[in-house]
């Protein structure tokens, strides 16, 4: 599977908040790296990561824009507030090895009302 391809299901797991099934997309030494973030290492690390993402709030990835260059695609996002991010996906034999996404973490935390650090 193409990595454009990849994207677009993953962003259709990710919209119906099935951890497990995002899970599935990666590689088992994947690496996940929003930049807010510390890194996370490994697929069941990154299922734990999205588990408990998804129980603190709803969360919506509306697709702005999906390119391709080789084994990488670029996914350009906004939600239904209007916060935005862009991720980077590296696709190798049809699994993530490494993402990383970028993306205004005070803005999302104070948008869905969760604790700021340092309040």
């Amino acid at each position: 599977m193409k990595p454009k391809e990849l994207i677009e299901k993953w962003v259709d797991v990710f919209n119906q908040a099935d951890a497990d099934g995002l899970a599935a997309f990666y590689a088992e030494n994947a690496v996940n790296h929003q930049i807010p973030n510390e890194p996370v290492t490994g697929k069941e690390a990154i299922r734990e990561m999205f588990r408990k993402e998804f129980s603190q709030t709803k969360m919506t990835c509306i697709v702005e824009n999906i390119f391709e260059d080789g084994h990488w695609a670029i996914l350009e996002w906004i939600d239904p507030i209007g916060l935005r991010g862009c991720g980077f996906f590296q696709v190798i034999n049809g699994k993530i090895e490494h993402q990383r996404g970028y993306w205004d973490k005070l803005s999302f935390l104070q948008a869905h009302n969760l604790s700021v650090p340092g309040k």
